[in-house]
């Protein structure tokens, strides 16, 4: 099997590729935004954050780094990214170019960093694959290592409608873990807003829209006509793909009256 993104260490080593997590296989395929909601509301989201040249950015999880781009076109003073792999952290570091910006690997919950050694700190997309009791960890680790006043920012899987029953939570959770080969816990609106405000923050600003992981105009957008081409075609040259990505496709569209993007941000 090729490696479709860099010369960097595999995503998903020794695994097929309909048989490792989704976020994997779409890297694999050359995909840049893994986002919920697209790069739209990641980058609204980093505009809230007001990163300035005073800033020291903590990202959980820069993944691809396209956010990481976005936060370091702010021109912080240092950006600190925690990864949970090396090969994950060596895709970050290509968005690095200064020694001030680095990349470690350590858990998220437990990063091992300086308590007050950030003044901005945001993940995407991570929150919404741990279970509640790691959630609330990571919360509060991100507000251990802000300093009085930082901001926060989270880009999640979003449930809906607020009064969604936990029964068909339970049903979503479990067929979205099936199709994407790794655990899938959204919360609703309220639940994501009571994670933050329960681990000590403010919420300032909140934004919600579809899931548009897949959404094919989504897609061309954040990728560009050249770059969803050469998905495409990445994924016509490996069979086992298209009836994966055909699966995931489908799961998103039945649920898609109950799945959406939320960005949220706070100050601790």
């Amino acid at each position: 099997m090729v490696e479709f993104t860099s010369s960097a260490p595999r995503l998903g080593e020794g695994l097929p590729l309909d048989k490792m997590p989704a976020h994997w296989m779409l890297g694999r395929l050359g995909k840049r935004v893994m986002r919920p909601g697209g790069l739209g509301p990641s980058k609204r989201m980093i505009d809230k954050l007001e990163i300035d040249s005073s800033d020291d950015v903590v990202e959980m999880w820069p993944g691809l780094g396209q956010s990481t781009a976005l936060a370091l076109a702010g021109n912080p003073r240092s950006y600190l990214g925690v990864e949970r792999g090396e090969a994950e952290a060596a895709r970050a570091r290509t968005a690095m170019t200064r020694p001030d910006q680095r990349c470690i690997v350590a858990p998220v919950h437990q990063t091992g960093l300086p308590d007050a050694s950030a003044s901005v700190l945001f993940g995407e997309a991570l929150l919404t694959l741990e279970p509640a009791t790691r959630k609330t960890q990571i919360v509060a680790e991100a507000a251990r290592l802000l300093r009085p006043g930082g901001r926060y920012g989270i880009h999640e899987l979003l449930l809906t409608p607020e009064g969604l029953s936990e029964k068909a939570k339970s049903e979503i959770e479990a067929t979205l873990s099936k199709v994407l080969h790794v655990g899938a816990r959204p919360l609703t609106h309220g639940e994501w807003n009571r994670l933050l405000s329960d681990g000590g923050f403010s919420v300032t600003a909140v934004e919600t829209c579809p899931l548009l992981l897949l959404d094919p105009r989504t897609v061309v957008s954040d990728e560009g006509v050249a770059g969803t081409a050469a998905i495409l075609g990445r994924a016509i040259a490996h069979p086992e793909v298209l009836p994966r990505l055909a699966s995931i496709w489908r799961t998103f569209h039945r649920y898609r009256d109950n799945l959406g993007a939320i960005t949220l941000v706070g100050k601790c």
